[in-house]
């Protein structure tokens, strides 16, 4: 026989102390602007120094013939590889800083995904076992965080700041319509 009686508590005083435990959604919705304004910012500045060692130090060029050239023996044609070598400096650049803003945020990850998978794949093609835990699955981690994360939560980015301004706008000229 058990000692305690049951608790009874209604389904409405239930839902009560459960709203008093949560936070309110403008806090909750401030913690999700932090949480990405900080993975931006990480993942940004990740791609973009790297960026900007590849186009200002190492050059473009030279960033092509040392980690895509050694791909010309397998079935990928060089012409491909000197191109992708070539382009994925810029892209880590420019998506990198645009992250790193909150402008075009979007489009930008979609960008670094793709590198992502380029790098992936390079790796896999000349070592099928590579662990690519330490280098693509953090990056990867922020960007799906990121791009998962409703856009109206990043509250400290431009996109968000152009989004209200475009939100006025049109408030503005329904009221002149009206």
């Amino acid at each position: 026989m058990d000692k305690h009686p049951p608790v009874r508590i209604s389904l409405l005083q239930f839902a009560a102390l459960e709203l008093n435990n949560m936070k309110t959604n403008g806090e909750r919705n401030l913690d999700r602007a932090w949480a990405l304004l900080f993975s931006r910012l990480v993942l940004g500045l990740i791609f973009f120094m790297a960026g900007v060692w590849k186009v200002f130090q190492l050059g473009p060029l030279e960033h092509a013939r040392k980690y895509f050239l050694p791909f010309a023996d397998t079935f990928l044609p060089v012409w491909s590889l000197w191109f992708v070598g070539v382009t994925v400096p810029f892209i880590e650049l420019v998506a990198g800083a645009l992250v790193i803003l909150g402008l075009r945020t979007r489009a930008a990850l979609v960008a670094l995904g793709f590198v992502l998978a380029i790098v992936t794949f390079g790796h896999l093609l000349k070592e099928p076992l590579y662990e690519f835990h330490t280098h693509v699955i953090p990056r990867l981690a922020l960007l799906l965080f990121i791009l998962l994360l409703p856009r109206r939560d990043d509250r400290f980015s431009i996109d968000y700041l152009l989004r209200q301004v475009l939100k006025k706008s049109k408030s503005d000229d329904a009221r002149v319509v009206s």
